[in-house]
């Protein structure tokens, strides 16, 4: 009787556990779709919330030409105009994550069309934490790849 209470408590344990995991991976995909849309849009309040600057925050890009940018995460957040707002969408595929309480890391593909449907592809690996019940993103590495 004793071994099929704890077995009990271990499944609804378990499955508690997987329940919130499944509620984080969903709130972190929405997210990522929020911040690539918004970026897109111009949308500088929108995006600005996806994020949470950190001292330790850090955004490096590696662009296809081989150079590598170490880019200030305060543009991110407060960008000079010309920077986003230039249309097109972002397809993001094969997300995987890493959900470790209240911190997450996640990779995915991404093709981003330009509003006259030229297409670039990188790889981008995100760094969130989850900040007064919210998601955010505290740091990035982006590859872009011909």
């Amino acid at each position: 009787m004793k071994s099929y209470l704890v077995l009990i408590c271990l499944l609804l344990t378990s499955f508690g556990a997987w329940s919130q995991s499944k509620k984080d991976s969903i709130a972190i995909r929405e997210l990522l779709e929020k911040e690539a849309s918004t970026w897109r849009e111009g949308n500088i309040k929108a995006h600005a919330d996806c994020w949470a600057i950190k001292p330790y925050s850090r955004i490096l890009i590696s662009t296809k030409e081989g150079k590598t940018i170490d880019l200030d995460p305060n543009i991110i957040v407060n960008p000079p105009a010309n920077l986003m707002g230039n249309g097109g969408h972002a397809i993001i595929s094969n997300v995987k994550m890493s959900i470790i309480g209240n911190s997450a890391w996640v990779n995915h593909n991404e093709e981003s069309v330009s509003k006259d449907g030229q297409s670039s592809f990188s790889y981008e690996m995100r760094l969130l934490e989850k900040i007064n019940g919210a998601w955010k993103l505290v740091g990035q590495s982006v590859h872009s790849y011909k």
